[in-house]
């Protein structure tokens, strides 16, 4: 008898509550998951690269809110994380075990410094997820890895870029002397600049590395002073850049100074003030090269941020905008996520002739079989009257 009272009671039990509608928490946490798609955005938001890393935030987040306030991707929100590399591969390889292993985020855009890019690819790699970078340059960065993408030149086009510009379009360049970081970044570019300077005639008369976040560099100066080179070239970031050529100066140092486009930031021009007249440098993009759809987007931009966009914020923007339109072709709610993974590199891969191509603010975006974006052009700037304008005399194509 008690023993069929208390199954009864179990089963009364369970048919009442069992019943019951699920929890409303439960149930807005499940809705909210399959309205929300996840990508980080890394870079170095900290540290001597700081100002990158705004300005790929803002990029960032100016096309987040463009996205969402257009309904979003099929109806679902945008959501972008910020991880902050703070420009150092040890850093960026904790990001990239933290991003691999969110199971709700889809894809990476970044990391800005190449090193970073590196140190995440074999983590990326091995959780099946794309990185998709909008500033390393190094020719290693997409070598080796089916999920290493990136929408801009690499330095091998770089370097050859610019020591053909000294040579065929600034008048007088005969000797040069290079700076470099070093890092996969500034060794990679002055290999590159250095073996085509060899190749058209130019000479090398001296070649100094120095480590990050160094901040004197008169000894070095001082050296390639006596040599007299008719230009110096810099081939690292704005931060040490804005010191040798403030510190040149100073020494009496009259050659050309030639940036890459790691001097392409406004915090060079604050930090290197008046020495900085006359500094060229290579850039990836001009808003003045872009269409109407370029200045739209900077015009927005300062509408939400209240400054200007750089290269790196446009960049950005198109980097995100290429995710978008992955997550719009591909995602699926029902799929898991390696497979929804896989899918947006799949995609992103598919983009390999200028018919399939991504239209973005700055231009076609295609790649080869490496991940590296085809026949995307460099520019040149100069400092004029304290700003960044583009140099008179363009190189239009390569020798």
């Amino acid at each position: 008898m008690r023993n069929w009272l208390v199954g009864l009671l179990i089963v009364g039990f369970v048919s009442v509550f069992g019943c019951q509608p699920p929890d409303k928490n439960t149930s807005e946490t499940q809705t909210k998951v399959q309205k929300e798609l996840k990508v980080a955005v890394a870079a170095p938001y900290t540290g001597g690269s700081a100002a990158f890393g705004e300005m790929i935030r803002r990029g960032a987040e100016l096309r987040e809110n463009e996205i969402n306030e257009a309904g979003g991707i099929n109806g679902m929100k945008l959501t972008l994380l910020f991880e902050d590399d703070a420009g150092k591969p040890s850093e960026a390889s904790l990001v990239a075990e933290r991003i691999a292993n969110n199971p709700q985020i889809l894809a990476v855009v970044g990391h800005f410094n190449s090193d970073c890019s590196l140190a995440g690819q074999e983590i990326y790699d091995r959780a099946g997820i794309v990185e998709l970078s909008p500033g390393s340059t190094a020719v290693e960065v997409c070598e080796g890895s089916s999920w290493t993408f990136r929408n801009l030149y690499h330095d091998g086009f770089q370097g050859k870029f610019i020591a053909q510009y000294l040579d065929n379009v600034l008048t007088g360049i005969e000797s040069v002397a290079v700076f470099f970081d070093n890092d996969a970044y500034g060794r990679g570019l002055r290999n590159a600049f250095v073996a085509e300077a060899e190749k058209i005639g130019l000479t090398l008369v001296a070649s100094e590395a120095y480590e990050r976040d160094s901040t004197n560099f008169k000894a070095q100066l001082t050296s390639i002073k006596a040599k007299n080179p008719d230009a110096i070239f810099i081939s690292g970031l704005y931060t040490e850049a804005s010191l040798i050529v403030k510190q040149g100066r100073e020494a009496g140092i009259t050659a050309q100074f030639f940036g890459a486009d790691g001097v392409d930031s406004p915090d060079f021009l604050t930090i290197a003030g008046s020495a900085a007249e006359g500094t060229y440098l290579t850039t990836p993009f001009t808003f003045g090269a872009g269409g109407a759809e370029a200045q739209q987007m900077a015009a927005d931009f300062e509408a939400l941020h209240g400054v200007a966009p750089d290269t790196w914020a446009a960049l950005t923007y198109d980097a995100v905008g290429m995710i978008q339109d992955a997550l719009t072709k591909t995602y699926n709610a029902e799929a898991t996520i390696a497979d929804n993974r896989q899918a947006i590199r799949e995609h992103l891969a598919s983009l390999d002739t200028p018919e399939e191509s991504y239209k973005g603010v700055t231009g076609l975006t295609y790649f080869d079989i490496n991940g590296d974006t085809v026949n995307k052009p460099a520019y040149v700037k100069i400092v004029k009257d304290g700003q960044f304008v583009a140099a008179e005399k363009q190189l239009r194509e390569l020798k």
